[in-house]
Order: C-alpha cells, then sequence, then structure tokens
C-alpha cells in the first residue's frame, strides 16, 4: 500500500531508545494525518483528518497502523468524523440520479506488538441525511499489548433536525491475541422501509430515543488492569439500582478473554458521554496530562 493509492494511509511506530519515532506516516486525500510533539517517553501521538471537514458517497479509507514494541501510540481525530451524502457542488446532480448513492467505507488494520500500547480515541462519527457509513477495524495484538478502542456515533446534526436520519451506519470491531480472535463487536443502525404489517415503519429515531449518542469501549491488556479492575467495582454497585425513567447516561460492562471488557455507553448527548470517558481513573496516567486533555 502506498501513499499516492487515494484514501489510503500508513502509520509505523518504533520505540528508538526513549524515544518514539514515526518510521512511517503517510496519507493520500481524502486521508490525511498529522503528528504534534510530544514531550514524553515512550509516546506518540497521530490526529487522523478528512480534507474538507469528512467523508463524502463513495469515498474509501483504508489505513494500516502498526505499534513496535514498547511504544506507547494514541490516535485522535479533529472533530466528529462526518459522513456527507453528496460532495459538495453536485447535490443536484445526485437529486436525480437513478441509482443509489454510494456507501462510504472506512478500513483500519492495526498491530500492536509486545508491551506496546495503542489507544484510539477519535471523536465520534456523525452521519448526516440519508448518508450510509461502513466501518471494518481489525486489531491484532501481542499476549502482552494492551488496547484502548473507543467507537462511538451520534444521532445527527440535530439543529437541522436531523435526529437518526442516516441510511446506514455499519461498525465492526474485532480483536486478536496472538491470532485468536477474542471479541468481534458489531454495531448496524438501519432506518427501515417498512414496519410490522399493519402498522407504520419504526425510525431508528423511534427506536434509540432519548438517546443521541452510542458508545463502545474496549480495554483490554496490562496497562489497563487498573482501570479495569475500577470500572468493574463501579458497575458492581449502579448495577443493584433501578429508576423509574430514563438517566441522561447509562452504561454497562461484559468481560472477554483473558481480562478484557467492553463497555456500552447511551448518552443523551455526546458531550456527556465524552466526560465519562474523560474520567475513567488510570487513562491519564498511561498518556500524561497534557495528551488526555486533548482527547477531553
Amino acid at each position: 500500500m502506498t501513499a499516492t493509492t487515494p484514501g489510503r494511509g500508513r502509520i509505523s511506530l518504533a520505540l528508538h531508545g526513549t524515544d518514539a519515532v514515526f518510521e512511517e506516516l503517510s496519507s493520500a486525500y481524502p486521508l490525511k494525518l498529522l503528528s504534534p510533539r510530544i514531550h514524553r517517553p515512550g509516546l506518540a501521538v497521530a490526529y487522523i483528518i478528512s480534507y474538507g471537514g469528512g467523508l463524502v458517497s463513495g469515498d474509501s479509507v483504508a489505513l494500516a497502523v502498526a505499534v513496535g514494541s514498547g511504544a506507547i501510540l494514541v490516535l485522535l481525530s479533529q472533530g466528529s468524523t462526518k459522513v456527507f451524502k453528496f460532495r459538495p457542488g453536485q447535490r443536484a446532480a445526485s437529486t436525480h440520479s437513478s441509482g443509489p448513492l454510494l456507501t462510504t467505507t472506512q478500513r483500519m488494520d492495526f498491530e500492536v506488538s509486545s508491551g506496546a500500547t495503542l489507544l484510539l480515541l477519535p471523536d465520534p462519527v456523525t452521519c448526516f441525511r440519508s448518508a450510509a457509513y461502513n466501518q471494518i477495524q481489525t486489531f491484532r495484538l501481542a499476549r502482552d499489548a494492551s488496547l484502548v478502542l473507543l467507537d462511538w456515533v451520534t444521532s445527527g446534526r440535530k439543529s437541522r433536525g436531523e435526529d437518526w436520519a442516516f441510511s446506514r451506519y455499519y461498525s465492526v470491531n474485532e480483536v486478536l491475541v496472538e491470532g485468536r480472535r477474542i471479541a468481534r463487536d458489531v454495531m448496524l443502525l438501519e432506518n427501515d422501509d417498512a414496519g410490522p404489517t399493519g402498522l407504520p415503519p419504526r425510525t431508528l429515531a423511534n427506536k434509540l430515543e432519548p438517546y443521541s449518542c452510542y458508545a463502545t469501549l474496549i480495554l483490554y491488556g496490562p496497562k489497563l488492569q487498573g482501570v479495569i479492575r475500577a470500572l468493574v467495582q463501579e458497575y458492581g454497585r449502579i448495577s443493584v439500582f433501578k429508576t423509574g425513567q430514563p438517566a441522561g447516561l447509562l452504561w454497562s460492562l461484559s468481560g472477554f478473554g483473558d481480562g478484557g471488557v467492553v463497555v456500552r455507553v447511551a448518552g443523551s448527548e455526546s458531550e456527556g458521554v465524552r466526560r465519562w470517558v474523560g474520567g475513567l481513573r488510570g487513562l491519564e496516567e498511561i498518556v500524561g496530562t497534557d495528551v488526555w486533555r486533548a482527547f477531553g
């Protein structure tokens, strides 16, 4: 895969002494990668950016990431990943097209070596009205590698009346350790064309109200055991309570593999979900205060 191929990119990070060095950081339109200077031993940060602020119908992005032994990589984005139905300037032409608009696809493959840590903490995906989006992410970990994966989606541009008004959102996260699959998480959100016989269709907005943001958080590996223990203890306390009406934020937890957890969060606002993730004890110690603030 070369940087000249449209939508392709590669990140390769290695540890040289105490410095985390990008041996490769390449990308091609509509994908762009930026790396700020970080003054913390063994740690590097890269931003995943789309030209024009988002992806449009038919765009295809593929990113390969390799984190070398002992290194820590934090992947962030600048603003939400917006998924547009139309290309700029082509709305009128697309409206009269006889065929369906193409699905936007983003595929990311990660390889995390022995003792390395990957934190994938993008802003949420925001699909505009009628947009269709597929996301496939595969994580191949060494036995003692660590992973923090945040995958979240918002209801869209609520200020414009686009409340879960997109056509399709499909996300797959697969985690393999030493080649053995230990987790596969799939989310499919799709607006139905028809409901049960005799009943009107149930839109996504009907099904997902009152929440406008859903997140999946996957934690795995030795570096995350303290964070996982704190979450398990907290979940044990809150899961025994009942509520008479929907809370502003709900979360649940389930374990997988050898000490990993999947956390699912639903929030009435995306910023509430961000604050909840940002408040997790232990993550800041891994990446440092300045980097953690960049997420929160």
